[in-house]
């Protein structure tokens, strides 16, 4: 089971200058939970936008650059080259960015996305998911308090 896991605004604003543009504990302890064993599929400036890589994951970074290397980091070159590594893992998760989410869809059985509840100045964004193709099947929706600034809901979508 392929999943892609991300957090979109209303027009599917993901970050700005390789960042988030909100924080939401409750998202980061929920993305935590559920990729923690892991394999975790991910560009090159994803990677770099963490200050170390996170621990109990597999990080696999897709990048063009053959002569990239870096510590704690898998790198490879294709979507197919990282889940031919991540094959034995019964739930690798493509974390991002747009770039990697657009190629993603082509290949994930599920998107877990966290709708946040605003709009946002950004710089990268999440596809559109093709209702065609895909079917929303849960949603969870988390109240804005004092720790978040913003309401967000849990949805969970599958392939058709």
């Amino acid at each position: 089971m392929i999943t892609i896991i991300a957090a979109a605004g209303e027009n599917n604003e993901l970050g700005k200058d390789n960042d988030l543009v909100w924080h939401l504990p409750d998202d980061f302890k929920r993305f935590k939970q559920l990729t923690t064993g892991h394999h975790i599929i991910m560009g090159r400036k994803t990677f770099e936008s963490f200050p170390k890589p996170l621990p109990n994951r597999t990080h696999l970074v897709i990048t063009r650059n053959t002569d990239y290397q870096k510590e704690g980091a898998v790198v490879i070159h294709s979507m197919e080259e990282a889940l031919q590594i991540a094959k034995g893992d019964a739930q690798p998760f493509i974390i991002g960015g747009g770039e990697i989410y657009k190629i993603g869809l082509e290949f994930a059985d599920k998107i877990e996305l966290t709708r946040v509840h605003g709009t946002f100045d950004a710089d990268t964004f999440f596809p559109e998911i093709p209702s065609e193709n895909w079917q929303l099947i849960t949603e969870v929706y988390h109240e804005k308090d004092e720790r978040h600034k913003y309401a967000f809901t849990y949805q969970t979508w599958l392939k058709k």
